[in-house]
C-alpha cells in the first residue's frame, strides 16, 4: 500500500480569487513505513503573495521570483504521486487549490481524484476527536509528536509531521521512523524506534530440560480436555510437521 502524505503553500485563501499554490511537499510511505522518496519544490506563482500568507509560511516574492512554475513541475508531481492514497489536513484546501493548478493547464489533466484516492486526516480527527481541537499543531500534542522545529509553515515539514500523527492516529504508531533506514537523518520525522548496536552482548538462550518439557506436554493434554479435540498449540504442530 503506498499513501502519499502530501502539504501545500499558497499566496492566499481561495484559489477562486486567482490564488496559486507555491511549494508542494510529499513524504511516501510503503505499508506504513517511510521510504525516504521525497517531492519537494517551491513555485513561482506569477502573482504576488499576499502579506498575511508570507506572516504563515515565510515565502515572499522576491524568494519565490526564480523557481519554476507549476507548469513545469507538473509531470514530476504527477508521476511521484500517480496510483497513491493522499494523506493530507484539511484535504479540501489542499486539492481544491491542485484542481485549480490543473484547470490552468487544460483540460487533458483531470483532477487530482482522477489520478488518487484522498484521505482527510482533519476529517478523521474530527471524527476521533469530536468537539477538540484538530489542528496539526494540537494533534501533534495530543499523540506526542514533535513538531518543536516548526517555526513556520513548511509544505515538506508538515507533509513529514504529519505522516507520524497520521501513523498514530490510525494504528497507534507514534515513532515508526528508524534512524539508519532509508530517509534517516535530521528532523521530526526521523527520531523513534532505535536499532540495537551490533556489538551489544548476545541474548542468552534457555532450552528447555526434560523436566519443563513434560510439564508442557502435560498442560497441552489439559487444553485438549478442555478444547473437546486438538488445542490451537497442538494444531499448529501439527502443521509445521
Amino acid at each position: 500500500m503506498r499513501q502519499i502524505v502530501l502539504d501545500t503553500e499558497t499566496t492566499g485563501l481561495e484559489p477562486a480569487d486567482g490564488h496559486r499554490v507555491i511549494e508542494l511537499g510529499c513524504f511516501e510511505l510503503s505499508h506504513r513505513r517511510p521510504t525516504g522518496r521525497t517531492f519537494h519544490e517551491y513555485l513561482n506563482p506569477e502573482r504576488p503573495v499576499d502579506a498575511e500568507a508570507v506572516e504563515v509560511h515565510g515565502l515572499d516574492d522576491a524568494f519565490l521570483a526564480d523557481k519554476p512554475r507549476f507548469a513545469e513541475v507538473a509531470q514530476a508531481f504527477f508521476e511521484f504521486i500517480a496510483g497513491a492514497e493522499l494523506i493530507i489536513h484539511n484535504a479540501p484546501f489542499d486539492v481544491g487549490f491542485l484542481n485549480h493548478e490543473l484547470s490552468l493547464l487544460g483540460e487533458a489533466w483531470g483532477r487530482i481524484e482522477d489520478h488518487c484516492g484522498v484521505t482527510d486526516t482533519l476529517a478523521l480527527a474530527r471524527e476521533m476527536h469530536p468537539g477538540q481541537r484538530n489542528s496539526l499543531d494540537a494533534l501533534c500534542r495530543r499523540y506526542g509528536v514533535d513538531n518543536g522545529g516548526r517555526t513556520l509553515h513548511g509544505a515538506l515539514l508538515d507533509a513529514e509531521i504529519l505522516a507520524e500523527v497520521y501513523l498514530a492516529m490510525t494504528g497507534g504508531q507514534a515513532a515508526l521512523f528508524l534512524g539508519d533506514e532509508a530517509g534517516a537523518g535530521e528532523g521530526p520525522a526521523r527520531r523513534g524506534i532505535r536499532r540495537l548496536a551490533a556489538e551489544r552482548p548476545r541474548l542468552r538462550v534457555v532450552q528447555p530440560d526434560a523436566e519443563a518439557q513434560a510439564r508442557h506436554a502435560a498442560w497441552l493434554e489439559r487444553l485438549d480436555e478442555a478444547a473437546g479435540g486438538r488445542c490451537v498449540w497442538r494444531a499448529l504442530e501439527a502443521e509445521g510437521e
